[in-house]
């Protein structure tokens, strides 16, 4: 199978594709020794034919003419869970494939169940079986084999009828809007954007003092940053304990430093470490008003557990009968919220959703609306208007 190494092959190859209704596209990449993935093979099929591979590692191409393919607003892009494709699409040229189908996202709009594989949704919808023992192999050393071409190639051919069997499925049932509000949130730069001043919000708090938040963000984000620059996984720079520990005791010396039982032994006398104090510094002058505290956990009214159990009953119900996701709907955070609130700011009383479910769940938590069984199936009931007194 040839595979495109040259900038001319490449431009040609996309005028073609910029010729389709559609295109499906898919990476292989890796990321085990690196902050930012790395780009090792791009496939692309249309909607009739051999699929095209690329890769991106040969000697001098420019996949400027593939990127102008990924905007061309005539050709719909069509992926199986897109973001991590999409998020090295926009770190390497701050491109967003547009207009963009994901067939996970519409897989669950379709009733296939929550996040289903690629390989279990071609399996339901054309039987084939689709081979994924190259998943884990090292895309980045070359030649690959001819049994990782056959199965970058298999990725992006099912992946056409795929496509065109929940588009149509869509079609019918009049859903496209609730695809294209889950497209919006995969077309957003801010979903890649990564920011050092937000790492402290991926760690659980262990120190809600003032000075342990402040410094925890000015370690994490120096850390963020480090790992960024060095393009290195921000384990390798300090693992998470020890940035725990550094802002609850907020060393401001070297020695001090090195004797914190999570900081590595000799990190203490690194380039780094001298930047990391200074982070620990900044933190500990950082004025109190201007330290971003986390947001307390919600306290939710005592006595509203069974009304949640109830709601996540109707909410499998609800979503059996529409045959939609439940992920797709709401979590057990948002039914926690409904429970206590009935103007509660969450995606489930707006929109498409508050339509098949919202309305229903406010009706039951506020008596309007029960769960009966019926020849052993659970099913809402309307409960009859009481008289006014």
């Amino acid at each position: 199978m040839d595979i495109i190494t040259t900038t001319e092959a490449l431009e040609a190859a996309c005028t073609g594709l910029s010729t389709e209704t559609y295109v499906t596209v898919d990476t292989e990449f890796l990321r085990d020794s690196t902050y930012w993935p790395i780009l090792c093979l791009i496939q692309v099929a249309a909607p009739k034919g051999d699929a095209l591979l690329i890769d991106p590692m040969a000697e001098g191409i420019d996949l400027s003419s593939f990127y102008a393919l990924m905007a061309n607003r005539s050709v719909i892009k069509v992926f199986h869970a897109a973001r991590q494709d999409i998020e090295i699409f926009w770190h390497e040229a701050k491109t967003l494939p547009d207009p963009l189908f994901d067939t996970q996202v519409a897989a669950m709009v379709c009733g296939f169940g929550d996040s289903i594989g690629y390989e279990n949704i071609v399996k339901r919808v054309t039987g084939a079986q689709v081979d994924k023992s190259s998943r884990f192999t090292d895309w980045s050393r070359r030649p690959l084999t001819d049994k990782q071409l056959r199965y970058a190639a298999a990725d992006v051919t099912h992946l056409r009828q795929v496509y065109e069997h929940l588009a149509r499925r869509i079609t019918k049932s009049g859903r496209a809007e609730w695809v294209a509000e889950e497209m919006a949130i995969l077309q957003d730069p801010d979903t890649y954007e990564v920011k050092p001043e937000d790492a402290w919000k991926r760690l659980k708090l262990r120190n809600r003092t003032r000075k342990a938040v402040a410094v925890l963000q000015e370690a994490a984000a120096w850390r963020e940053q480090e790992a960024q620059i060095r393009n290195i996984p921000r384990g390798r720079i300090l693992k998470d304990d020890a940035i725990q520990e550094i802002a609850t005791q907020a060393p401001t010396t070297a020695d001090a430093l090195g004797n914190l039982r999570a900081v590595p032994r000799g990190f203490a006398q690194s380039r780094g470490a001298k930047s990391l104090l200074e982070a620990v510094t900044r933190g500990l002058n950082r004025p109190s008003s201007e330290v971003m505290m986390p947001e307390a956990p919600e306290q939710l009214p005592q006595g509203i557990g069974p009304t949640v159990e109830l709601l996540k009953v109707l909410l499998k119900y609800k979503c059996e009968a529409h045959d939609v996701a439940q992920k797709l709907i709401c979590n057990v955070a948002d039914l926690e919220r409904i429970a206590a609130d009935d103007n509660a700011d969450v995606s489930a009383l707006r929109g498409w959703r508050r339509e098949i479910f919202g309305e229903d769940a406010l009706a039951l938590k506020n008596g309007q609306l029960c769960l009966a069984i019926e020849n052993q199936v659970i099913k809402p009931v309307k409960m009859p208007q009481r008289a006014a007194e």
